[in-house]
């Protein structure tokens, strides 16, 4: 393995331009997936503080103005989700007029708190810091041969910077989220039931959301499930993707569908121990689905792209697992797991195609399989998973 410092990031150009027209700059995104790191190598110059640390932090807390009188210019502050007392102080400094004085960085998307966001509004250049994506691996000669080998790896930094095999790393950090960040977010006191409710999403991926029996099955009521969902969204562990209902009469479903951020921790929580596991297991189908998803979310955030992601699924069971709406064009994309092209791999696209009617965006189905070979079947293409880097 490489250390991955030296694994270039593909957001890094935006960020840097960022620092000209922006007083801050923050980066968010899950633990441990590269933010400090990026940071320190894009900002070498910049004086480096942590909040983590705990005199640093209790001198933010008690003293915001001082603190930040201390370091006036070109910081990096570290984990400042941790001392949200410092963000309306921020404000003031946001409207002195000089670009690029602070770079901000948190394992929590503070911006989903309203009165930080009002604080923030206009003064910050905001960068989704995702693990590493097919394309940066690649062109670090890290990339597999097979998609069932990125599912079970999953893409976390220092899975690769420091050779730690996924079954050790995983559960580590898995217990090290729930100990640090969700007693940050909120006062758990069941938190092996918490425990137990993480791992029921996991099994759960790819499905349409449905609270209240996530909620029975894990024993407690729905309104905790709800909020105990919004934490691990907050945290960059699961993401829901939304329904595309708009120019469609069909009665349709309005749910979101549950996925996971990386499908390596979701293998973790699964009890996944191999690849070879990872090949027979129930899943597998929707693992891959997940993977082929977070490649698309990750060159939306790399690239920062005006794209709007959904699926479609209407109530006699056709559904398009992905719809890319970019522009004056709309991505139909189907995920198939299977490594030997099937003609049912089309049929949802082409019944799809059937009822489309807007003239005002451009339709162009896909199917993105896990086998090697490219054909097109109805007059739609079935490219190879290897060929997400260059179709996205």
């Amino acid at each position: 393995m490489l250390p991955y410092m030296i694994i270039q990031r593909a957001i890094a150009q935006h960020i840097l331009s960022a620092t000209q027209t922006y007083p801050f700059v923050g980066l968010v995104g899950p633990r441990q997936s590269g933010k400090t790191t990026l940071a320190k190598a894009l900002f070498p110059d910049y004086t480096y503080v942590s909040l983590e640390n705990l005199d640093q932090r209790t001198y933010a807390q008690q003293d915001p103005r001082g603190f930040l009188a201390a370091y006036p210019n070109r910081c990096i502050f570290d984990e400042i989700q941790k001392v949200p007392e410092l963000f309306s102080y921020l404000q003031e400094i946001g409207d002195q007029g000089e670009m690029g004085r602070y770079i901000l960085t948190g394992s929590q998307n503070f911006l989903l708190h309203r009165h930080i966001s009002q604080s923030l509004s206009g003064r910050i250049a905001l960068f989704t810091i995702y693990p590493f994506s097919m394309n940066e691996l690649s062109s670090a000669s890290l990339a597999f041969e097979q998609p069932e080998e990125y599912m079970f790896t999953g893409m976390y930094p220092p899975i690769y910077d420091r050779s730690i095999a996924p079954t050790n790393w995983y559960p580590n950090y898995i217990q090290t989220y729930i100990e640090r960040d969700i007693r940050d977010l909120m006062q758990i006191t069941q938190l092996p039931t918490f425990q137990v409710f993480v791992k029921l999403c996991a099994g759960r991926i790819g499905q349409i959301l449905n609270l209240s029996a996530l909620a029975r099955d894990c024993g407690i009521t729905h309104n905790t499930a709800r909020a105990w969902l919004s934490l691990l969204e907050t945290s960059y562990i699961v993401f829901l993707l939304r329904p595309y209902y708009r120019n469609f009469n069909k009665r349709l479903v309005k749910m979101p569908k549950l996925y996971f951020y990386d499908t390596g921790l979701a293998s973790s929580l699964l009890g996944i121990q191999s690849v070879e596991q990872m090949n027979s297991h129930y899943l597998r189908g929707e693992l891959f689905e997940n993977f082929t998803l977070t490649e698309y979310l990750k060159h939306k955030a790399n690239t920062q792209s005006n794209i709007d992601y959904f699926f479609w699924r209407d109530q006699a069971g056709h559904e398009i697992d992905l719809l890319a709406e970019s522009g004056p064009v709309i991505y139909a994309v189907e995920m198939k797991s299977g490594k030997t092209i099937s003609a049912d791999y089309t049929k949802n696209l082409v019944y799809f195609r059937s009822i489309y009617t807007d003239e005002q965006k451009e339709l162009k189905p896909l199917v993105i399989y896990a086998g090697t070979l490219t054909q097109t079947r109805s007059g739609i293409p079935i490219q190879s998973w290897q060929e997400l880097p260059s179709l996205l």
